[in-house]
This record gives C-alpha cells, structure tokens and sequence, in this order.
C-alpha cells in the first residue's frame, strides 16, 4: 500500500480543519512587507535549528553532478542538517519544513511513514516520487543534480521536495520509513505536531 500525494493532501486537509479561513478583502501586502517577514523568518528558523542541534546549510541548485561539468542553477535553499553523534548519519530538512506549525507534505510522509513501494533505480529516489514529490533534476537523463554545498560532507543532496515546496532529504525519508532514523527523530524537533503523536 503506498500513501499517494492524494492521500496526504487529505490528511493535510483534514488536519487543517477547523483551523480559521481566509480573510476575502484583506489587502495583499507589499514586496518589502514580504521581504521583510521573510528574512525574519528565516533568521527565526535558522536559530530555532541550532538550538536543536542542528546545523543551517546553505546550498544551491546544481544540475550535471554525475560528471566534472557543474551547472549551478539561479537561487539557494537553507537546509537544517541534523548529525548522529551516535554513528554519524545526518539528515536534512529545509528550514521551512523543520520552523512552521502548519502541516506540510513532507512532515506528513515523514511522520506517516508510508510503505515504501517498489520500482527500479535509485530506491530513495524512486520512494520520493511514489510519495508524489520530486528529488531530480534533468529527470531521468543520468547528469545528475541536487543542492550542492561544496564545504559539506554531503555535497550534493537529493532532496524529495513536495508540490507546497516542504523537503526533506530522500535518503532520510525513505530509512524513517524503514524504520531507521538518520541524524535525529525529526518528529522531535519538527514545531508541526501531528495529532495525537
């Protein structure tokens, strides 16, 4: 049984439930009124993921990393790596992910641990899309790509980002649902709670 990207926006949706709508003829704010709460935000979830013990990992786009010829791609993304002082694993979760109260597609595949399916290739990869999201760039043509920090252990990342654009890495992921946690519990540190968890 595998838990379709359907069947997490159901979850999502009803999670959401009863949580307040949406204010028809609010003003839409300004370019600097959003600037603004974003860097505020991302100052806040960038301390909240050292205070956790994790680390903020700027990385950036790149497409072409199975070979020498890198291709780095326009913006960047910070990441909260979490490492086992235990074995040394880690994880990654986009700051975003880890900070918000809200449900996002990927706390929700994380914490529901659907099953992980089967198909061939890349098995962290290939969970990633079942659960509906995406970890590749250039899709299937072999060149490779992720989000590349040139001073990390793990230079280039596979990150599974989901259509509300939350990600966690593939690899984390898909062992959580094995039942093997890499760097730490995400459901620990995550500030979204599950009902009833």
């Amino acid at each position: 049984m595998k838990l379709s990207i359907q069947a997490i926006v159901t979850i999502a949706v009803a999670a959401l439930s009863g949580c307040g709508g949406i204010t028809a003829n609010a003003s839409p704010p300004t370019a600097a009124a959003v600037a603004a709460q974003t860097a505020h935000a991302s100052d806040a979830a960038g301390a909240y993921c050292k205070q956790t013990g994790g680390e903020v990992v700027v990385r950036r786009p790149v497409y072409g990393s199975n070979s020498s010829n890198l291709l780095f791609l326009a913006g960047e993304r910070n990441f909260c790596q979490y490492t086992s002082k235990k074995d040394g694993s880690r994880i990654h979760i986009l700051l975003e992910t880890l900070y918000t109260t809200k449900p996002s597609l990927a706390a929700l595949a994380y914490i529901l641990k659907p099953p992980t399916g089967s198909c061939n290739g890349n098995p962290a990869s290939c969970y990633c899309t079942l659960l509906g999201g995406s970890d590749q760039f250039g899709g299937t043509s072999g060149a490779g790509g992720g989000w590349y920090n040139k001073n990390s252990i793990d230079q280039t990342l596979e990150a599974c980002i989901f259509p509300d654009m939350s990600s966690i890495d593939s690899w984390g992921l898909t062992y959580h649902a094995g039942g093997i946690v890499r760097g730490i519990n995400l459901e620990k540190v995550m500030r979204y709670k599950y009902p009833g968890s």
